[in-house]
């Protein structure tokens, strides 16, 4: 399956006191580049957040905002039962051991570290629900690259056809293209009524067939569009592969213009560039 790495996605889930919301963006990248936006509190979330995007993402950057309202604080304190009991029971310890020691006050003890908190809901279960909506978010981004790739498959596949259509064409054009050249130049040598030598002619005639033979660019052409092809029916990623294709693709289209020494050859060759070229922007979306 091909890949768009152009999509946005969108996941959001409520809980007691509190929400959170993912956004995710990715655009065009040769590598996979990702970009997140959370909260100071949640930035030791990161490591993992990473670690996901890398397990279903190859290519592309994404920009990854979350949206969170802490729990809210019921504004009751709560009383750390378990310290207080242990600090009790320190205390009657030393009285017994320093009679003298002067006693703590119940202020005292409430100003003890860790002995008054307020309450709050489970900070751990908001931070499993930021989480696995990340991976809801995810969910979302890649069926939307999917459906973008799908198109673009289907679109670079339609001119991939038309290359085959062209080449097609030029190879009918260039048949019996050296008979015909041979058959100008006796002519033309007729006109001139001038004496050749035979063999120096056959030369001649060799030389030119062999400038203007593009057997080989059209049928290296019809290999790397069949290449293209195989690709897009085949589980990605393609990008870079497809993008050097366009490359090859681009080299034979020149060549093949370069040797044409028919106009209707030449006009080809640059249609095929054109068309070659509109397949190169398209590939430049693709994971």
């Amino acid at each position: 399956m091909i890949y768009s790495m152009t999509a946005f996605a969108r996941a959001e889930q409520s809980f007691d006191r509190g929400s959170v919301q993912w956004e995710l963006r990715s655009v065009n990248q040769r590598y996979l580049e990702a970009q997140f936006r959370v909260p100071e509190s949640l930035r030791d979330l990161e490591p993992q957040l990473r670690e996901r995007l890398r397990n279903r993402l190859k290519r592309g950057k994404v920009d990854a905002t979350l949206k969170y309202e802490l729990p809210q604080s019921t504004g009751q304190l709560a009383l750390n039962r378990p310290l207080l009991l242990q600090l009790l029971a320190a205390i009657e310890q030393i009285k017994r051991d320093a009679p003298e020691a002067s006693h703590m006050s119940p202020l005292d003890l409430l100003r003890w570290p860790g002995m008054l908190s307020e309450e709050r809901d489970d900070l751990e279960t908001a931070r499993a629900i930021v989480l696995s909506t990340f991976d809801d978010a995810l969910d979302a981004l890649l069926a939307h690259r999917a459906r973008e790739g799908a198109e673009l498959a289907e679109l670079i596949d339609g001119k991939f056809a038309a290359l085959l259509d062209i080449v097609e064409e030029v190879r009918q054009l260039t048949q019996g293209l050296a008979a015909e050249q041979q058959a100008k130049m006796q002519a033309r040598i007729g006109e001139l009524q001038v004496n050749v030598d035979p063999g120096r002619l056959e030369q001649e005639v060799a030389l030119l067939a062999q400038r203007a033979d593009v057997a080989e660019e059209l049928d290296r052409l019809l290999v790397h569009v069949q290449e293209g092809r195989h690709l897009l029916s085949k589980p990605g990623p393609h990008g870079r592969q497809l993008d050097f294709l366009m490359q090859e693709l681009n080299r034979e289209a020149n060549t093949l213009g370069s040797k044409s020494v028919l106009a209707q050859t030449a006009q080809r060759a640059i249609d095929l560039k054109v068309t070659i070229e509109q397949i190169r922007e398209q590939v430049q979306n693709i994971e």
